[in-house]
């Protein structure tokens, strides 16, 4: 959790800056909105991580449910056909 909080932060903090360079706004400027953006870039990535890891959750106890359900069901009987 910790590494996407980082690089959530990283990705917001070199998107904003380097739009804003690019726009030709003021370094003093772009260095706020890109702390602001670092912020909101961590955060954003922690929630993304955190929907991920749930559904990764849910796919995996689902899987072992119908794992589960598949064992404890018994086997079709096989019918024998004796020839005649």
């Amino acid at each position: 959790m910790k590494f996407v909080f980082l690089a959530g932060g990283f990705v917001g903090f070199a998107l904003v800056a380097l739009s804003g360079l690019g726009a030709g706004r003021d370094a003093a400027l772009v260095l706020r909105d890109a702390a602001i953006g670092c912020l909101a870039g961590a955060f954003l990535f922690r929630w993304f991580w955190s929907v991920v890891v749930k559904a990764l959750a849910e796919t995996v106890e689902r899987r072992r449910k119908e794992a589960h359900a598949s064992e404890a069901k018994p086997a079709p009987a096989a019918t024998s056909a004796r020839p005649r």
